[in-house]
This record gives C-alpha cells, sequence and structure tokens, in this order.
C-alpha cells in the first residue's frame, strides 16, 4: 500500500502537520481545575475523618465507659457521622456561593 503525498504549491511535499487546517493552538489554561480553599477543607476534614472517631473510641472506652467497648464504639462511628454530616453541609454551602457569584456576574453582562 502507498501513503497519500501532499504537494503543496511550491512543489515540495508537506506532513499533515504543515496542512492542519485547525492552526496552531491557543494558549493552555494552567490554572488548577480545583481550587485551594477546596482542597484545604477536604485535606482538614479527611484528617478529623480519621483521628476523631478513633480518638473518641480510645478516650471513652478508657475513660468514660470504663472499658465497654461497643459503647465507645458506637459513639466513635457517631463521630464520624457528625464529620461526615459536616462536610457534606459545608460542599452545599459553598455550592450555593458559587451559584450566586455565578448569579451576580450574569447580572453584570446584562
Amino acid at each position: 500500500m502507498t501513503t497519500r503525498r501532499i504537494i503543496g504549491q511550491d512543489g515540495e511535499e508537506k506532513t499533515y502537520l504543515d496542512v492542519d487546517p485547525r492552526g496552531p493552538p491557543g494558549p493552555s489554561n494552567i490554572s488548577p481545575a480545583v481550587p485551594a480553599s477546596v482542597i484545604w477543607k477536604l485535606m482538614s476534614f479527611t484528617f478529623a475523618m480519621i483521628t476523631l472517631p478513633i480518638g473518641t473510641y480510645f478516650f471513652t472506652v478508657n475513660y468514660v465507659f470504663g472499658g465497654n467497648a461497643t459503647y465507645a464504639g458506637a459513639l466513635a462511628a457517631i463521630m464520624a457521622n457528625v464529620v461526615l454530616i459536616a462536610y457534606v453541609i459545608m460542599a452545599f454551602k459553598d455550592d450555593q456561593a458559587e451559584q450566586a457569584e455565578d448569579a451576580r456576574e450574569a447580572k453584570k453582562e446584562l
């Protein structure tokens, strides 16, 4: 099989890149896809999700419930749910703030 040769107007052979109809690419966007504040919130809630239930379990099993691991485990599970619910609430508030900002920008454009 043969390949198709592209001959330019000046008689020289061209490659597909030389005759690309799209032209050169524009400037690339190198900004991060996720804002730094979102990353910090995620990391802080990750830290809380790891340390708070474990710390709650060991503190309550030794000092509050006197060795009863069932109650300490239940309280640790509740604390994990508290952290999770707090993260979801904060995510909703951040999303509402972004929507309000987008609405303000849309009004400015009108």
